[in-house]
């Protein structure tokens, strides 16, 4: 019995440490999935975008282009882009941070975007993809997201642990996913707005109708034909589609 108590009081201490490391990760990662779950309602929260205009001297249409990107840049101040585009009086400039700037009738639209400081940070957390430090260090706080679930399981006896009050809520926290599973009816069975989770829709084309006029083709002469001359002989005829 010595042990078995010296072995729960382990037991909670690490539970407790470990829940003490995860706090600032299990912040992170629940923020970032609460904006990432309403990113149709409330759009990308990880920036800021603001816009602005500015005057210029209208861009003539023989003005050479580099001269016309010089001015932009100047107007817009964001210095050097990383592509140009233009067609005729109209010049669009892109940047690496997803900033552009576009001339148009002596006028640049200026538009930038700044990431937030926590949620946007939180949200590039959140996907380890391409992070190769990150993803090991998110494994690990999965792992302690398991230890959590799994000692919190046995640190408590009687009526309020697992056999009582624990197996109830564990029973009920299991069932609801299991639930919306099986009302759902699965991946791709659920309804939903999103536009990319709806089907396709293709296009059928009828089949396309030869309404020209018969060609008349001549057969090649059988080789057991008999001399004659060109009056004397009657000249079969094969009607069939024009050839192509």
């Amino acid at each position: 019995m010595a042990d078995w108590k010296r072995w729960r009081a382990w037991l909670r201490a690490v539970h407790r440490d470990v829940g003490y490391l995860a706090i600032g990760f299990t912040v992170i990662y629940a923020v970032s999935g609460i904006a990432q779950n309403h990113i149709e309602d409330w759009g990308d929260v990880s920036y800021k975008a603001s816009e602005h205009a500015v005057a210029i001297a209208p861009i003539a249409d023989n003005e050479p282009t580099a001269a016309a990107v010089a001015r932009v840049v100047a107007a817009a101040g964001l210095g050097e882009p990383t592509s140009v585009t233009r067609a005729g009086d109209e010049l669009r400039l892109e940047y690496p941070s997803g900033a552009k700037a576009t001339a148009i009738a002596g006028q640049v639209t200026v538009q930038t975007r700044t990431r937030r400081a926590f949620i946007g940070l939180a949200n590039w957390l959140h996907t380890a993809r391409g992070k190769k430090s990150w993803k090991y260090i998110a494994d690990f706080y999965a792992l302690f997201l398991l230890y959590l679930a799994g000692s919190g399981i046995f640190m408590l006896k009687g009526k309020l642990g697992f056999k009582w009050r624990g197996a109830t809520l564990i029973g009920a926290g299991v069932a609801v996913p299991v639930l919306y599973v099986m009302l759902a009816g699965g991946p791709g069975q659920q309804k939903t707005t999103s536009p990319d989770d709806r089907p396709v829709k293709t296009a059928t084309v009828p089949p396309k109708i030869d309404d020209s006029p018969p060609v008349l083709k001549p057969l090649p002469p059988d080789d057991d034909d008999a001399p004659g001359s060109a009056a004397d002989k009657v000249v079969p005829v094969q009607l069939g589609a024009p050839s192509k």
